[in-house]
């Protein structure tokens, strides 16, 4: 008796031990919740939104190089690049800037140039796309030809004195609210892009290390993956910076493995801004997510007749759609029961939307 008097003691003295546990998990639980809310919330509102007023630019820089088979390579790249976001993606002249070697005049193809790859003329070309964007528009820089050196030296070889990649990254401070994508396709091209990473940028680099100074095939197959959407693996008729990066780095591996040779270059992603390059980024790697939602396609395409309504019913498609993408790599930071419902939520809207959108074509 005594000794179940003693149990029962200890049992009734525990209860608001056992009570007080049971609700600091609770309000645990829902502070990781909200806080994992918060972080979605944000990471939606920020970055890479394709809205009706926003509009997406490209600035091709091209260096020079030795010899003529390769300053053909990286000419073709360039004028190719240049078509397909005109051809594809929506995007003109007036929003495509093209530096290349030194400028070119005269020469087949010379009305794309903008300029010569040199300090003055990326000077003069960013500074001219400063002068027409406005907050929320995105800016895709590609760098074609060589790179060189390390660390805070890394270069990017133009025609006259190379830039490095501090240099490069003061230049893009005045871009501070756009959203920017950098592809750096060039040889030796790991130190300079690590200058270049920051919060809720996206750079890809064709190199894990500056001592990969042999001439990469990555852009080739980049650009391949934009060419007709061949990188479009969700089939959502859109190529995002992650499609078009593991489409190209696919290739480079296949390319390698059919030549019989040793991969001498190995790409990588960063999109967290910790300067840490992913070899296989994935929506569940340390990057990867931000990418997901980083698209080429300009909100409105060269063959759509679109009325205001179904733009506005387009965006927000684009919107939920990537809203998608974000609660799907967020998933651990939920409840089961918690994800499933926001993602039903979502899907519902979408499927919703897009039959308005059908409606309206």
């Amino acid at each position: 008796m005594l000794a179940n008097r003693i149990v029962k003691s200890r049992i009734v003295r525990r209860q608001p031990i056992l009570a007080m546990l049971v609700r600091v998990g609770i309000l645990c639980l829902g502070v990781s919740m909200a806080v994992a809310q918060q972080a979605q919330d944000e990471l939606t509102s920020d970055y890479f939104l394709d809205r009706p007023d926003s509009t997406k630019y490209a600035v091709i820089m091209t260096g020079p190089s030795v010899g003529e088979e390769t300053t053909a390579t990286f000419r073709q790249w360039a004028f190719s690049l240049h078509d397909i976001l005109a051809r594809d993606y929506g995007y003109s002249s007036d929003t495509i800037t093209l530096l290349l070697d030194r400028g070119g005049q005269g020469e087949p193809g010379s009305e794309r140039i903008d300029g010569a790859c040199d300090l003055a003329g990326i000077q003069q070309g960013l500074a001219a796309v400063q002068s027409q964007v406005k907050s929320g528009d995105q800016i895709s820089i590609f760098l074609i030809g060589h790179g060189s050196g390390v660390d805070e030296e890394a270069k990017f070889n133009i025609v006259g004195p190379d830039i490095t990649g501090g240099e490069f990254a003061d230049m893009l401070d005045a871009f501070s609210e756009q959203d920017i994508v950098i592809i750096n396709s060039t040889s030796a091209s790991y130190g300079f892009s690590t200058s270049l990473s920051d919060e809720g940028r996206v750079v890809i680099s064709a190199t894990r290390s500056p001592t990969e100074k042999y001439d990469p095939v990555f852009s080739r197959y980049f650009i391949e993956a934009l060419d007709s959407r061949n990188g479009d693996y969700d089939k959502n008729n859109r190529v995002s910076m992650l499609e078009a990066f593991n489409y190209a780095k696919s290739s480079v591996e296949q390319w390698y493995e059919e030549q019989g040779r040793l991969a001498s270059e190995h790409a990588g992603l960063d999109d967290n801004g910790d300067a840490l390059f992913t070899l296989s980024p994935t929506v569940d790697e340390a990057d990867g997510r931000i990418a997901e939602i980083a698209y080429i396609d300009t909100l409105l395409i060269n063959d759509e007749n679109l009325s205001e309504e179904a733009i506005e019913l387009k965006s927000q498609m684009q919107e939920l759609e990537r809203s998608v993408f974000i609660l799907r790599g967020s998933k651990a930071d939920f409840l089961e029961a918690d994800y499933w419902q926001q993602m039903e939520e979502l899907l519902v809207d979408l499927a919703r939307t897009t039959g308005r959108f059908n409606e309206t074509k």
